[in-house]
């Protein structure tokens, strides 16, 4: 019997492709985060005059 060819181990796959879903999903949760935070703060939301209180008039003697 002849070996006709060497049967080799496939080269593992690298840490990216073993990874890359988690950082895509990590760096997706945290600029999720950070847009979300930066969007609701109270000085990028439009200020509404507040109606003042006012007292009543007395009224005048006739």
């Amino acid at each position: 019997m002849a070996v006709i060819g060497v049967l080799t181990k496939p080269t593992p796959p690298s840490w990216w492709a073993i990874n890359k879903h988690r950082v895509w999903g990590l760096l997706g949760l945290v600029l999720g985060f950070m847009l979300c935070t930066e969007l609701h703060t109270p000085e990028h939301q439009e200020q509404r005059p507040r109606p003042s209180h006012s007292t009543p008039t007395t009224p005048t003697p006739r």
